[in-house]
């Protein structure tokens, strides 16, 4: 059985509004080839929305374009009731972002990178906050170890540990999931539950339909560039409409 989604109010530092993220119209080309199709997308505080969607329907461009990472040709993000546009210094304070790519320095230490970002948030106890993060995603023996020599699971826990560093009020996570043991699984499932229970506002993509339904109180699928679905993670309603998509999709491309 599911669990429902718990919205809640913004944290009191937030600005005035019931959305952690909000986009309207976002359009996203690369080259000829449109990635993102004036797509809308609202997320209250406190929910957990994972995006599902077929390879090269766009998953990655939107976290991108959420991160501030990628330039919208059309259309207006908010986060935390800030626009990307015009406020993006103040956003990218409001959010933690996880990518495919750790933005991590490879010939520094976990905890020497742990500490060029705190540095970068101006954040207070600085040794405090990164055993609390080293903890929570269980790298503690690995602090000392340059970034450059680790699996790719370690840095990606690495990454995620760095993304949570100045207790984002968002967290924005491109397959979190990808090249994580088991042990570091259930690391990730706890931070998603214990985000719920703080408020914090979590949208992921994954290609685990399982794990993605399992982990969120709501789904939206994304197909050719547009939010195509949208409403509570149920396993047998969101593979419904994941299969339909996926033979409108195969019948299209079948049409001479």
């Amino acid at each position: 059985m599911k669990r429902q989604s718990s919205q809640q109010t913004a944290p009191e530092d937030a600005d005035a509004t019931d959305l952690a993220i909000e986009v309207h119209g976002l359009s996203k080309s690369y080259g000829r080839t449109q990635v993102l199709r004036d797509l809308d997308l609202q997320v209250p505080w406190g929910q957990t929305l994972t995006v599902l969607g077929p390879n090269g329907s766009g998953k990655t461009t939107l976290i991108k374009a959420l991160a501030t990472l990628a330039k919208p040709d059309a259309g207006e993000i908010h986060i935390a009731g800030m626009s990307t546009r015009r406020r993006g210094v103040g956003v990218r304070r409001a959010i933690g972002v996880v990518t495919h790519e750790p933005l991590l320095y490879d010939g520094l230490t976990g905890a020497e990178n742990l500490r060029f970002f705190a540095r970068m948030f101006a954040l207070d106890r600085v040794e405090d906050r990164i055993q609390f993060v080293a903890v929570q995603m269980g790298v503690t023996d690995r602090l000392d170890a340059r970034v450059g020599t680790l699996s790719h699971g370690m840095r990606r826990r690495f990454s995620i540990a760095r993304a949570l560093l100045h207790s984002p009020r968002v967290l924005i996570m491109d397959e979190p999931e990808s090249g994580l043991d088991q042990r570091a699984l259930a690391l990730l499932e706890e931070l998603i539950s214990d985000g719920r229970q703080l408020g914090r506002t979590i949208l992921m993509t994954t290609h685990n339909f399982e794990r993605g339904v399992e982990l969120a109180d709501r789904i939206a699928i994304l197909s050719r560039g547009r939010i195509a679905h949208d409403g509570v993670a149920d396993t047998y309603a969101t593979r419904d409409a994941y299969e339909r998509l996926a033979s409108d999709i195969v019948q299209e491309r079948q049409v001479p």
